[in-house]
């Protein structure tokens, strides 16, 4: 790709992303979160963001190395601090609604493999904590929001290991630019068109009322129970003001709400996970009434079992989505490490907390199923064997899906 084509659609994915994933308000501010290798789009989004009326934009960078400092030189302490000032403010700045949230993801896949497993758990746990309220402020739907891919040389080099740096950055943004329909000559008619199937897969699994979905095929044989009066999302969201955002660039998603104590049988899972810096590969999980109760892998053993011991909910599930192996993601047969990708190529259950508006306003969360978590880790299950039917209130079943493909 030319500089000036690459220029051309880095541009317009800042634009994408304020004025229809963000879909950022007159007079609100922006907290703008990103690596710092992605300075270029950075400033382009702050372009955008002011010229669509913003009162200030708020960048915080993370940095590789001052990431792996600390695991290096940092004393043994530290690892179990977090700064808890920082999360608060920010989630209240959040829940005001004043304030949208911006997030440029490239995280360096792995980048923490080679460092303690104990001091990485500690680290993981302690953010995971003072990180509530942040959170909160997401799962809730108080404010807009979106996420946004850029390609960083060791997200770039993990991907493409056998290209130069600048071939692997360069293979990658064309992936990026792909599904994120920038390519395309009206990205916002192109996502338009896309929301407009995810909903019609919506309102389909919706009017079904199910009480469990049951996956099989690659190995794994899940039935996993559903919240009393969940919801079924996918596509833009609205907040309770009625502005309508797009939380994730790309999404091919439709999810809902399990039952934190009905999930039952063996999910084998299709992709890598990325947890606290390491990959995951070859997880197997078996679930007990609702319990991941026996976990294995091929790498990173140690440190999945001691993310999904975070606390009582992080065993348990949170979200259960519902991807069609014929997404753009999927189809272009690339593995990326990188959840805001590969969950949008593959159908996947999270482990940890539940999203609030999977469930109607006012419900008791208790009452309905949800979990409680401080982490939300999505893993991939699906693949192009897999199967899923609905289980109906009376246990009848009703094909879903059919070797990776919606069929309702």
């Amino acid at each position: 790709m030319d500089k000036t084509a690459y220029e051309n659609q880095l541009r317009k994915l800042a634009e994408l992303s304020v004025r229809f994933g963000v879909n950022l308000q007159p007079g609100q501010e922006v907290l703008l979160t990103a690596p710092t290798g992605a300075l270029d789009l950075v400033r382009l989004v702050a372009v955008e963001a002011y010229k669509a009326g913003a009162n200030a934009v708020i960048p915080f960078f993370s940095d590789d190395m001052m990431t792996r400092a600390r695991f290096e030189y940092g004393h043994d302490a530290c690892f179990d601090h977090a700064p808890a000032w920082l999360y608060d403010a920010m989630g209240a700045a959040l829940r005001s609604g004043k304030t949208a949230r911006l997030a440029i993801y490239g995280d360096t896949p792995g980048l923490l493999a080679d460092q303690d497993p104990q001091k990485v758990a500690r680290a993981t746990k302690s953010l995971a904590q003072a990180y509530g309220p942040f959170r909160e402020a997401i799962s809730s739907n108080s404010t807009n929001w979106n996420i946004i891919p850029y390609v960083t040389d060791g997200w770039a080099a993990r991907v493409f290991p056998d290209d130069d740096t600048e071939t692997a950055r360069g293979k990658l943004w064309q992936q990026i630019f792909r599904a994120t329909r920038v390519d395309q000559p009206d990205p916002v008619a192109a996502w338009q068109q896309n929301f407009a199937e995810l909903y019609r897969r919506r309102d389909a699994l919706q009017a079904l009322a199910l009480s469990a979905l049951h996956f099989s095929g690659g190995g794994t044989d899940l039935t996993v129970g559903l919240a009393t009066g969940h919801k079924w999302v996918g596509g833009g969201l609205a907040l309770a003001n009625g502005t309508v955002y797009a939380p994730n660039l790309p999404t091919e998603e439709v999810f809902t709400m399990p039952d934190r104590t009905r999930a039952e049988g063996r999910a084998v899972f299709t992709k890598p996970v990325s947890v606290s810096g390491t990959i995951v590969e070859g997880l197997v999980v078996e679930f007990r009434q609702g319990k991941a109760s026996r976990i294995t892998a091929d790498t990173g053993e140690d440190i999945i079992r001691e993310h999904f011991a975070t606390d009582e909910g992080a065993s348990h599930l949170g979200e259960v989505a519902l991807v069609a192996n014929s997404s753009p993601i999927a189809q272009s047969g690339v593995l990326f490490f990188n959840t805001l990708f590969d969950e949008n190529a593959a159908c996947h259950i999270a482990f940890g907390n539940s999203y609030d508006m999977n469930l109607p306003d006012g419900a008791d969360k208790e009452k309905a199923g949800a979990n409680s978590s401080q982490i939300h880790t999505d893993c991939m299950i699906g693949s192009g064997e897999t199967d899923v039917d609905g289980i109906g209130q009376d246990g009848s079943r009703t094909p879903v899906m059919r070797a990776g493909e919606f069929v309702i």
